[in-house]
C-alpha cells in the first residue's frame, strides 16, 4: 500500500512541476510582452483550480497513510493554493486577472511565487523517489 502511495504522489509531483514551469514560462512570456495580459491570465487561470486539486490530493494522501512528516510539510502549501482560490476579489477573472497583473508589482511576486514552487516540488519529488524506493525494499 506505502509503495502505491509513493507512486501516486510521484506522478501527481511531476504534474506539479511541469505546472509550476508553465506558470513560470507564460509569466515571462508576459514580462517580456510576448504575449499580452488578457491572454496570460486566461491561460494560467485555467490550470488553478488543477494545482490545487493536486496539491491537495497529496496532502490528504499523506494525512490518511500517517506520513507526518510529509503531510506537515505539504500543509502550509496546500493551505496557501486554497487561499489564493477563495480570496479572489469579486469582479476579477480570477487569481490571475488581466487589469490588475502588472500594478503594484504583482507580476514579479506571481513570477517569485512560481519559483518557490518549482523548488518546492522538485524538493518533494526527490523525497517522494526516496521513499518509493525504500517502500519496494521494506515490501
Amino acid at each position: 500500500m506505502e509503495t502505491v502511495v509513493f507512486v501516486f504522489s510521484l506522478l501527481d509531483c511531476c504534474a506539479l512541476i511541469f505546472l509550476s514551469v508553465y506558470f513560470i514560462i507564460t509569466l515571462s512570456d508576459l514580462e517580456c510582452d510576448y504575449i499580452n495580459a488578457r491572454s496570460c491570465c486566461s491561460k494560467l487561470n485555467k490550470w488553478v483550480i488543477p494545482e490545487v486539486v493536486g496539491h491537495t490530493i497529496i496532502t490528504v494522501l499523506m494525512l490518511i497513510s500517517l506520513h507526518w512528516f510529509i503531510f506537515l510539510l505539504n500543509l502550509p502549501v496546500a493551505t496557501w493554493n486554497i487561499y489564493r482560490l477563495i480570496m479572489v476579489p469579486s469582479g476579477n477573472m480570477g487569481v490571475f486577472d488581466p487589469t490588475e497583473i502588472h500594478n503594484r508589482g504583482q507580476l514579479k511576486s506571481h513570477m517569485k511565487e512560481a519559483m518557490i514552487k518549482l523548488g518546492f516540488h522538485l524538493l518533494c519529488f526527490f523525497m517522494y523517489l526516496y521513499s518509493m524506493i525504500l517502500a519496494l525494499i521494506n515490501d
